[in-house]
């Protein structure tokens, strides 16, 4: 089987480091040509210059706020203009926010719910009208386990990733009959920068690895060990590929057994 993304143009939000960075350099090996788009301007740009320089694929990068209604507006008309259309889109854009819930002000649920939930409704609704027209499209849209089981104290992300996997089926059922295929990757635990700053901060002088296989022990991992960012971004190059032509409306643990069957 092969993965191929060859003449297919992908949107790829919070593309700049840890799990869209991954993406970016799968999608770019499979073939595709990229926008990536997030806030910070200078990891954007290292970003972009290291992958195009080692795949040969024409990647742009787009600063830009999504959880903002007019820059997500701006973000589209550019990578439209830029490349002509969007074949593959993914919402990856996020922080894990959480708290008790008696402390969550209205304001770190509205953030939340603009960053999360309401920047994939918009760049969907962007993105669909020109898949339908073409009769191909593929849309993935990353939460994390706790949208399907939620724990105390996981609130506001766990409830707006939840929003997030309902979004994908009901969009799933409308893009079905138009071969627009629309699914979402639930992360467990992740290699990722966070991780190596817990790392520096609690347990310097502990070699990596031990630090992280520690980590996967305490919280359970059958697998006994974090997945990497590659494992993941393997995955969305399968959803997001003609290799995955009939799966849609699904949310896919990459977890390492972590999560209950659901």
């Amino acid at each position: 089987m092969e993965i191929n993304m060859k003449g297919r143009i992908a949107l790829i939000t919070g593309g700049s480091e840890g799990l869209g960075k991954a993406m970016v350099l799968g999608f770019a090996q499979a073939g595709a040509d990229i926008a990536i788009a997030a806030r910070r301007t200078d990891l954007l740009e290292e970003t972009r210059d290291e992958i195009a320089h080692a795949t040969g694929q024409r990647i742009i990068a787009y600063s830009a706020d999504v959880s903002d209604a007019q820059q997500i507006s701006d973000l589209f008309g550019k990578v439209v203009a830029d490349f002509g259309q969007v074949d593959v889109l993914v919402n990856n854009a996020g922080t894990s926010q959480r708290g008790t819930f008696e402390e969550i002000t209205d304001e770190i649920w509205q953030f939340d719910i603009d960053l999360k939930l309401m920047a994939a409704v918009r760049l969907c609704r962007l993105a669909l009208p020109g898949m339908k027209a073409r009769k191909w499209g593929r849309i993935i849209n990353v939460l994390n386990t706790a949208a399907k089981a939620p724990r105390g104290g996981s609130a506001p992300t766990a409830v707006t990733r939840a929003a997030g996997m309902a979004l994908t089926k009901v969009l799933a059922g409308e893009g079905a009959p138009h071969n627009v295929l629309v699914n979402a990757l639930c992360t467990g635990i992740i290699e990722s920068g966070q991780w190596e700053r817990r790392h520096k901060a609690l347990s310097p002088d502990m070699p990596m690895d031990d630090f992280l296989s520690g980590m996967a022990k305490d919280r359970g991992v059958p697998m006994g060990r974090l997945g990497t960012a590659e494992e993941f971004a393997n995955m969305a190059c399968f959803l997001a590929s003609d290799a995955g032509s009939y799966i849609t409306g699904t949310a896919i643990n990459v977890d390492g057994g972590l999560s209950p069957v659901v």
